[in-house]
């Protein structure tokens, strides 16, 4: 049954892990959507509303600073009661790209922009809401479903230059864009470790979602490639830690929507506390983290959201 005593914020909810969830949640409340495409956006709204959910669309693109402070402004006009927010959205590209600020793409969608709309938020957000950013353990350089996959850990230098597309060498991957994925993926992390910390009226959690083979977040990789794991995804998802988009939303959405007051949680894809690398639990490295995302972010003019 729908309550609209409750709204939750979902970025990504119109394809892989993200639409399933923005479903998922909508049992739970009206759900704000936030994504690039408005006709993808009112599609999923549609669809929640056609079985008597709530559902409210923001055009945002993650990989823009600019856009996500002005879809904070949106999200905070709708004077809704917001509950919680999951920062889903995400992208492997298998190729360097640049965002609207002339970042590493990966970056600047998996990190800088989550961020910057959380930090946004926070001031607009009651006592005991939920913040859940999800990440990789990719970032973890002694994961051993990752390096067997090509990963490496995470690559972090600092925030400038993650943003500059400079990652850790030698030692790095040899696969393209692996070590940008897994750098832009520690960052929400620490984040999330950091602001539990800093903000304790609030609540924040990260949550590894598993390996989806069903999802669309390497949608810039060979075609190929895709096909080959779209095909094997009925297969894979019975090997440990393979999961699919339906049931990693689940997970997700019960662990967003808990009243626990529990805080700087990381769960794993069955929604267990669960640790990451000895670097992204470091306090220290975690505000580092933090410092430099802030002062990175504080070069785009916040007049800039108004326009």
């Amino acid at each position: 049954m729908t309550s609209n005593s409750k709204a939750w914020i979902i970025t990504g909810p119109t394809s892989g892990i993200g639409y399933r969830t923005a479903l998922e949640l909508a049992h739970h409340g009206t759900v704000v959507l936030v994504g690039r495409s408005p006709k993808k956006l009112d599609g999923v709204r549609n669809e929640i509303e056609s079985t008597g959910g709530h559902a409210a669309t923001v055009v945002a693109d993650l990989g823009d600073i600019t856009s996500v402070r002005r879809a904070a402004d949106e999200i905070t006009a709708l004077h809704l009661p917001i509950a919680g927010l999951l920062n889903n959205a995400g992208i492997f590209p298998s190729r360097p790209r640049k965002s609207a600020q002339g970042w590493d793409i990966a970056f600047a969608t998996n990190h800088l922009g989550p961020f910057a709309l959380t930090e946004a938020l926070i001031p607009n957000l009651p006592d005991g809401a939920h913040v859940v950013f999800i990440v990789s353990a990719v970032e973890d350089p002694d994961r051993r479903i990752a390096v067997q996959a090509g990963f490496r850990g995470s690559r972090y230098i600092s925030a400038e230059a993650s943003a500059a597309g400079e990652w850790l060498t030698p030692g790095g991957s040899a696969i393209p864009g692996m070590d940008a994925y897994a750098t832009s993926k520690q960052g929400p992390l620490a984040t999330a470790l950091a602001f539990s910390r800093e903000y304790p009226r609030l609540r924040f959690s990260a949550i590894e979602p598993g390996v989806n083979p069903g999802s669309n977040l390497g949608r810039d990789m060979n075609i190929v490639l895709r096909g080959l794991g779209m095909l094997m995804a009925p297969v894979l998802q019975l090997m440990p830690h393979y999961t699919t988009p339906k049931k990693a939303a689940k997970v997700i959405v019960r662990i967003l929507t808990s009243q626990t007051p529990q805080t700087g949680t990381y769960f794993d894809e069955d929604g267990n506390p669960m640790r990451g690398s000895a670097q992204v639990h470091d306090p220290a490295f975690q505000d580092r983290v933090v410092a430099e995302t802030r002062a990175l972010l504080s070069t785009v003019p916040a007049s800039n959201s108004a326009r």
